[in-house]
């Protein structure tokens, strides 16, 4: 009987041993009796006595008048802080910010920033199947539906099933556009918040909870936000390598010139590939004002070969310059000029186009 009893008493002892709950595995492990102990008065020295001097070094610090004075014994979490992971290309954070912000600059002209960030934002949201119950552009915020999620909480080792917590949360973006539009921060916070456990319903969290729900929800929208730049650029240089077709036409100025059909985000990394194929040396360039300075090193065999039986020349060595320009929403026009950048004749332009458009509507040229 006596054994009997010894060894219902061990497995009791072991059972509660190993029952230890979320809080438990969440905060520091030890003895919380430091909780007890009471602020001891500072040493009182009579005023006929000179004072001792006494070591600042292990003086605890005032608390700052905005810390939760409740943080202490099993109120406080010991896990790692909540980052906001800035993935983006152009984006950062602010050091010592306590809200869930990231801040984003322009580096995509085809889009204003804040269109982006918000078309980014509602993607996500379409994809994940959380509704939006309210969108203003023109307040610059967007509150979501209630998000449902279902979590397993690990129970007692010597339970066979998790406990099921069902969470409910919504979240507040704010959109902050910097006067030239050029930089926005887009900040989450969470607007309401109910959790329900074996029946009971907690509708409230704390803080480092609060930022740790809104760090998380800002890291997936900036992971989607990320992931839906390198897909784009994943289909821009797919569009690239693939065969442009090319018509003859005439600027905004009225000079002959050929007429891409492609945007000119896609046109203008596309003339790189094709004047190298071409037999043309790019000394330099400027995107933004889409000029192209270049040296044709003569007929390497490549361009003229079959356009003429004779010994004309259809282009002389030497320098020259390019002229590229949206001609539209998904056109591009490439001017061809001189050194001096006086613009080709219409009968030269015509008699290099079949070369040009060939070349321009090859397949898989090399990036």
């Amino acid at each position: 009987m006596k054994r009997t009893l010894a060894i219902a008493s061990s497995v009791a002892m072991v059972a509660l041993a190993g029952c230890s709950s979320q809080i438990d595995r969440k905060t520091a492990s030890g003895s919380y009796e430091y909780l007890k102990t009471k602020e001891e008065k500072s040493l009182e020295v009579p005023s006929d006595l000179e004072k001792p001097t006494f070591s600042r070094e292990f003086e605890v610090p005032a608390l700052g008048e905005n810390a939760d004075a409740d943080f202490v014994g099993k109120s406080l979490m010991v896990r790692s802080p909540a980052l906001v992971l800035p993935l983006v290309t152009g984006s950062h954070v602010e050091e010592g910010k306590s809200s869930a912000t990231i801040w984003f600059d322009q580096v995509d002209d085809s889009q204003p920033l804040s269109q982006a960030i918000w078309n980014s934002l509602l993607s996500f949201l379409d994809e994940q199947g959380i509704g939006v119950d309210k969108f203003s552009p023109e307040e610059k915020v967007l509150v979501t539906d209630w998000i449902v999620i279902k979590k397993e909480i690990d129970g007692p080792w010597y339970s066979f099933t998790d406990e099921e917590s069902e969470i409910g949360e919504r979240f507040e973006f704010k959109l902050d556009v910097k006067p030239h539009g050029r930089s926005a921060a887009l900040t989450v916070d969470l607007k309401d918040y109910m959790q329900t456990l074996n029946g009971d319903v907690i509708a409230e969290v704390s803080s480092m909870e609060e930022r740790r729900e809104e760090v998380e929800v800002l890291n997936q929208v900036i992971g989607h936000y990320e992931y839906q730049i390198q897909l784009a650029e994943t289909r821009r240089i797919a569009r690239i390598r693939q065969g442009i077709q090319t018509e003859m036409g005439f600027n905004d100025d009225g000079d002959a010139t050929y007429i891409v059909e492609a945007q000119y985000d896609v046109a203008w990394p596309r003339m790189l590939l094709v004047l190298r194929k071409l037999g043309f040396d790019v000394k330099d360039l400027d995107k933004s004002n889409g000029l192209l300075f270049v040296t044709y090193n003569g007929d390497q065999g490549s361009w003229w070969d079959g356009l003429f039986s004779g010994d004309d020349q259809l282009l002389k060595k030497g320098d020259y310059r390019l002229k590229v320009a949206k001609a539209g929403a998904n056109r591009t026009s490439v001017t061809f000029m001189n050194n001096e950048s006086v613009p080709f004749e219409a009968n030269q332009v015509s008699d290099l186009y079949s070369a040009f458009a060939e070349v321009m509507s090859e397949d898989n040229l090399d990036i």
